[in-house]
């Protein structure tokens, strides 16, 4: 199958099985249009005569068959598979999500973490469970060389001796064991101050710092247990982090809900604040009237849409930025391995609770069912681990044959499952949202490469 859509003047083209990109000119992609298999020319020529010449129409089909016998236009599924099945990668631990706090200041209103305690109790890691994660961690770690260690909440600076303890083991541990260590935090930022900025912007390699767009959206939603907003709080901190990060990364994270459907104005809100790293993202969940319905998916989609045309415009100015979602490097991207696997939660990637278990991710954390383990005494529910190292796009019925598979590598096992019951089945409003993303990132890839030209 190959995917085609217009967009801002693009004509563009994804092949399904080869994750390759083409633009189009008009006829090429008239040719192409909802076609699920290349046709003959005599269809072609049938099909589109009336407007173009036969020696136009078959030069243009000539094009297409050179690129189908690439192997980049209308390529099968079972060429990747017999990449992914044969692959040499090594799928031992690489990060670690430290839940240093079951605790937060704030209570934002979508939390999928219950306000801070993932419905645990509200506690904070000792410094004993944290630095024996970090020692299961080197262990568990064979063959790599660079590790991540991710501290995460709750809110973490509640617990931020812990956080300076981990990182000052990890440095002191380094040389030794032949590992460098990757220090992430994410922060609602309200607990920052000199001392700790300087400490993040010394020792994180990157941070996430949460904001969500303009005071009225961000206060509407993220609040402290009294109701008071906290974005008069957050922002000039924020500001000032960043403003000491000295290239190294970080991103200002968001969430939009129903409330705010036009999110492509928190989105040039937070540009417009200086942050040149942003994430904003649609809130996942349902009940309250914050979450999204299957009508507003028309509306949203249209914003994703105008949001690009407001980026491509800031891209062409000195007052440019990076919007997360938008960017898809197509040239030094993840390997197929990691594109059609996802993220590697349960092997790759765990988190740790307070007690020390271990899950999947940050996000199963709290679940009884998915505890796969613990720090003292490692893995023991091989079953699930193995469960979702399996769980690849060619598992997935809705992935197996959708384009947009090798872009997105399935999404997000905690999504599905909590929207689903079931990790194999996707959240269908999520996927929508994710290939309209997809289409507009690519888009803007075509402009790119055009504008880079024209300079």
């Amino acid at each position: 199958m190959v995917h085609t859509y217009s967009l801002n003047g693009y004509n563009l083209a994804v092949d399904e099985n080869s994750g390759a990109v083409h633009v189009l000119d008009n006829l090429t992609y008239e040719i192409l249009k909802d076609e699920i298999e290349l046709p003959t020319i005599g269809a072609v020529i049938k099909k589109l005569g009336n407007k173009y010449s036969n020696e136009e129409i078959v030069d243009g089909y000539k094009e297409i068959q050179s690129l189908k016998e690439q192997d980049i236009l209308f390529s099968s599924i079972e060429e990747i598979e017999k990449g992914t099945v044969s692959r040499s990668v090594n799928t031992n631990l690489k990060a670690l999500c430290l839940h240093v706090s079951h605790d937060c200041n704030l209570r934002c209103e979508y939390c999928f973490a219950s306000e801070g305690d993932y419905n645990s109790g509200r506690e904070l890691m000792s410094e004993e469970v944290a630095i024996k994660a970090v020692d299961y961690l080197v262990a568990n770690s064979k063959g790599r060389k660079k590790i991540e260690i991710d501290f995460f909440g709750g809110e973490p600076l509640m617990n931020f001796e812990v956080v300076e303890a981990v990182v000052k083991y990890g440095r002191r541990i380094e040389k030794e064991c032949d590992k460098r260590f990757y220090f992430t935090i994410t922060t609602n930022g309200t607990l920052l101050n000199n001392q700790r900025i300087d400490f993040i912007n010394e020792n994180m390699d990157n941070v996430v710092i949460s904001i969500d767009g303009r005071k009225e959206c961000h206060d509407l939603v993220r609040h402290d247990c009294y109701g008071k907003g906290s974005y008069d709080r957050i922002v000039p901190l924020a500001q000032k982090l960043v403003s000491g990060r000295e290239g190294k990364s970080y991103f200002v994270r968001g969430t939009f809900t129903a409330k705010n459907k036009d999110f492509s104005n928190d989105v040039m809100h937070l540009a417009d604040l200086g942050f040149k790293e942003i994430s904003v993202e649609p809130v996942v969940g349902s009940g309250s009237n914050l979450y999204f319905k299957e009508s507003d998916i028309p509306e949203i989609m249209e914003e994703y849409e105008n949001l690009a045309l407001k980026y491509i415009d800031r891209l062409a100015s000195d007052d440019k930025f990076r919007f997360y979602h938008f960017y898809i490097n197509l040239d030094d991207g993840p390997c197929l391995f990691k594109r059609v696997t996802a993220c590697g939660a349960g092997y790759e990637y765990m988190a740790v609770s307070p007690d020390g278990k271990l899950y999947p991710c940050h996000q199963f954390v709290g679940q009884d069912e998915f505890v796969i383990g613990d720090i003292y005494n490692g893995i023991f529910n091989n079953k699930l681990c193995m469960e979702l190292e399996n769980n690849t796009v060619f598992e997935k019925e809705s992935c197996r044959e959708c384009w947009a598979k090798l872009f997105c590598s399935g999404g997000c096992h905690a999504n599905a499952f909590f929207t689903n019951g079931n990790m194999k089945q996707p959240n269908e409003l999520s996927c929508i949202l994710q290939k309209k993303r997809i289409e507009c990132a690519l888009m803007i890839n075509a402009w790119q490469a055009e504008y880079n030209e024209s300079k």
